[in-house]
């Protein structure tokens, strides 16, 4: 599959120009359309105070939410002019965080950036990207708040377990792993996914093999707590840019629960996470 579609989430965050920069430099790369979609929640009042004070407040939210709109606009315009890349600009008022996977269903990738825990965002933002990575059915990459590289995709490690959905991200990242320099494929307790048709990570380097991808293959025992920190720990010795992976978890009744090294990642992540479920 090739990438020609990208869709990038634009909010206020502070953290937003790095990701907006992931994106653009994705797209001058793919040569792929750019679509960004501005999420705000105009009128966003908490519930307990909405029947008393929700009728001044809400006029004054909407001129604060237009105001930061243009900001944040001007300031993705500029991006796009400097990189050479054309986008277009959808924004919509997203009360729970379900329209982003929604507009991600129509594209061939979407980018989202981790949640800054220390930084002030509507409700609904924060559970934006891990809404996306489980529920649009599209390939997620998660953008880090702090540390993003210059470049994503030089150096790749692939976290594989021989799941439905690391099979699945190694597919959805094969236009990352066509052009990347060096591949390495992690594989932590083995003999926990070894079966009748051989050792789970050099399978999937043979695989990569007849594609034309050459992959390094590196076997770690850990304890299960530790499979989120050593997966980390083994993209810093690597020296890694993008880590590829399967998204464990499920949404409940709008509460997304994650698996614990999906968890762990999403709390803890240094590099670019490419994600599918």
């Amino acid at each position: 599959m090739s990438v020609k579609d990208i869709l990038v989430h634009i909010n206020v965050s502070k953290h937003c120009p790095a990701r907006v920069e992931t994106a653009a430099q994705l797209a001058k790369a793919f040569d792929a359309r750019l679509t960004a979609l501005y999420t705000s929640a105009v009128g966003d009042v908490p519930f307990f105070m909405m029947e008393e004070v929700g009728a001044k407040v809400e006029p004054t939210m909407r001129a604060w939410w237009l105001q930061m709109r243009d900001k944040v606009k001007a300031g993705f315009d500029r991006a796009m002019s400097k990189a050479g890349t054309a986008a277009e600009w959808i924004e919509v008022d997203d009360r729970d965080g379900s329209v982003v996977s929604h507009h991600a269903r129509y594209a061939d990738l979407v980018i989202v950036g981790q949640i800054d825990q220390d930084e002030l965002l509507p409700r609904p933002e924060y559970a934006i990207p891990e809404r996306v990575a489980l529920e649009s059915g599209a390939p997620t990459l998660v953008v880090p708040h702090a540390g993003t590289p210059a470049a994503v995709g030089r150096k790749i490690l692939i976290a594989w377990n021989g799941s439905a959905q690391s099979a699945r991200a190694v597919r959805d990242a094969f236009p990352f792993l066509a052009r990347a320099e060096r591949v390495t494929v992690l594989t932590i307790n083995p003999d926990a996914h070894q079966s009748k048709f051989g050792p789970p990570g050099s399978r999937i380097a043979a695989h990569l093999s007849n594609h034309g991808i050459m992959a390094d293959v590196r076997e770690l025992t850990v304890a299960e707590s530790a499979i989120g920190d050593t997966i980390l720990a083994q993209a810093a010795d690597s020296d890694s840019d993008l880590i590829v992976m399967g998204a464990y978890g499920h949404p409940r009744a709008y509460e997304v629960v994650l698996g614990g090294a999906t968890r762990t990642l999403f709390r803890q992540m240094t590099v670019p996470i490419l994600m599918s479920h």
